[in-house]
C-alpha cells in the first residue's frame, strides 16, 4: 500500500427537494484524530454517526468538516396561511370597526408578520428524516474524496521520502568510506597516539595507558553508528513498501533514531571530511522530519 498523508480536501453539493446543500471536508497533520464539525442548527442530532463514519475512515489528523445548507436555486418558494393568527386579527379588527375604526384591507391582514409563512421541507418530520439520510450519503461521499485526495498527497510524499531516504543512505556509504574511518586509518591514528603516550615524561602507567586507549577507541570508531543508520534506512524504506496503517508514528520513532545516530555522529567525528558528512545527514534529517510530519 501506498503511504496516506493527512494533509487533503473534498468538496460535496446535495440537493433534495428544496433544499441544496455544501460539504467542505479539509484535513491537516496532527498527533492523534479531531474531528471539528460545523453543522446547521438542527442537524446535531446526526453528528455522532457522521463521527463514526469518519472514525472508520480515517486515523489521524485534524479534520475540519463544514455543511452548508440553504434553499434549492431550483425550488419553487411554497407558502402557508397562519389561519389561527388571521383569525385573531380579524376578531380584533371587528371590534375596533364597531368602535367607528375603518375595516382593514386584506393585503394589509396578509401583510402581518406571521400570517404568511414559508414551507420549509424540514417542517415535516418524514420531509425531514428524508434530508438527512440524503444528507448523510452526500457526507459519505465527500469522506470518499477526502481519503482518496490524501492517498494521492500520501503517493507523492512516499516519493520524496523514499528520494531522502536515498540521500541518508548515500551519505552513510561516504561515511564509511572515509579513510580516517577504516581500519588502516583507525590503526594508524591509535599508533600515532600511543606514540605520544609513551614519550611523555615520567612515562604512563600501563593501567592508566589501557584506559587512555581504550577511549579512544570508542571515541574514534563510529562504526557502530553507520550500522544502526543502515538498519533505519532498511526500516524506513521498509515501511514505505507495506501497510500504510499506522506509518506515521513509526516513521516519528525512527526519525528520533537518525537523529540520534546523527549527533553521535558529529560529535565523535575526528576528520573534517567526516564532520561534513554528519553536517549533510542533519540537514536531511531535518527536511525528513518536516515531510514525515504528514504521514498518517
Amino acid at each position: 500500500m501506498s503511504l496516506v498523508s493527512m494533509t487533503g480536501f473534498a468538496r460535496v453539493d446535495g440537493r433534495a427537494g428544496n433544499k441544496a446543500w455544501i460539504w467542505e471536508l479539509k484535513s491537516v497533520n496532527g498527533r492523534g484524530l479531531e474531528l471539528r464539525f460545523r453543522l446547521p442548527p438542527g442537524f446535531d442530532s446526526i453528528e455522532a454517526e457522521l463521527r463514526s463514519l469518519a472514525q472508520a475512515k480515517l486515523v489521524r489528523g485534524n479534520v475540519n468538516l463544514n455543511l452548508q445548507l440553504a434553499e434549492s436555486a431550483e425550488a419553487a418558494p411554497s407558502y402557508r396561511l397562519n389561519e389561527a393568527l388571521l383569525e385573531q386579527l380579524l376578531a380584533m379588527a371587528g371590534r375596533l370597526e364597531a368602535r367607528g375604526v375603518g375595516a382593514p384591507r386584506l393585503d394589509g391582514l396578509l401583510a402581518v408578520r406571521g400570517v404568511v409563512e414559508p414551507v420549509g421541507m424540514v417542517d415535516d418530520e418524514a420531509a425531514r428524516e428524508t434530508l438527512e439520510t440524503a444528507v448523510k450519503q452526500s457526507f459519505v461521499e465527500a469522506l470518499d474524496k477526502l481519503v482518496q485526495s490524501r492517498n494521492a498527497e500520501g503517493a507523492k510524499l512516499a516519493e520524496v521520502l523514499g528520494g531522502q531516504f536515498n540521500e541518508i543512505a548515500a551519505l552513510t556509504k561516504r561515511a564509511g568510506e572515509v579513510e580516517a574511518v577504516r581500519p588502516e586509518g583507525l590503526r594508524k591514528r591509535l599508533q600515532t597516539q600511543l606514540a605520544e603516550l609513551l614519550a611523555q615524561n615520567p612515562p604512563v602507567a600501563e593501567e592508566r595507558l589501557a584506559q587512555e586507549l581504550a577511549l579512544q577507541v570508542t571515541r574514534l570508531d563510529v562504526r557502530e553508528e553507520l550500522d544502526r543508520l543502515r538498519a533505519h534506512v532498511a526500516s524506513a524504506q521498509g515501511l514505505l513498501k507495506g501497510d500504510a496503517k499506522g506509518v506515521g508514528r513509526k516513521l516519528d520513532f525512527l526519525m528520533q533514531e537518525f537523529n540520534r545516530e546523527a549527533n553521535t555522529l558529529c560529535s565523535k567525528a575526528f576528520d573534517a571530511g567526516l564532520t561534513a558528512i554528519g553536517l549533510d545527514l542533519k540537514l536531511v534529517i531535518d527536511r525528513l522530519r518536516e515531510q514525515a510530519q504528514n504521514v498518517e
